[in-house]
């Protein structure tokens, strides 16, 4: 789980205007750091389901926000996707 300081440090590098926390931009980049810090944990703790099942929720969560973001508007897509370095 993120702490209060990395969301407000990821929320302040993704935000589209001065007062946005829940635009796509900002909950694709909080979900892309909660599962990267939670496959870290996996990787140490490979038998702990539960936190396996929340970890496929999230990735299915971050997915159909990036299909949103796609069809809404492929320019922030593209800029999205080329920040936070996933694959297309």
């Amino acid at each position: 789980m993120l702490s209060t300081k990395e969301k407000t440090k990821i929320i302040e590098s993704y935000k589209v205007h001065k007062t946005d926390t829940g635009s796509s931009e900002v909950q694709v980049a909080l979900l892309s750091e909660e599962i990267r810090k939670l496959a870290l944990h996996l990787k140490k703790h490979p038998k702990d389901v539960h936190s396996r099942r929340g970890l496929l929720k999230m990735v299915a969560k971050r997915k159909k926000l990036l299909i949103f973001l796609k069809k809404e508007s492929p320019k922030k897509y593209n800029g999205i996707v080329k920040k936070i370095g996933l694959k297309k």
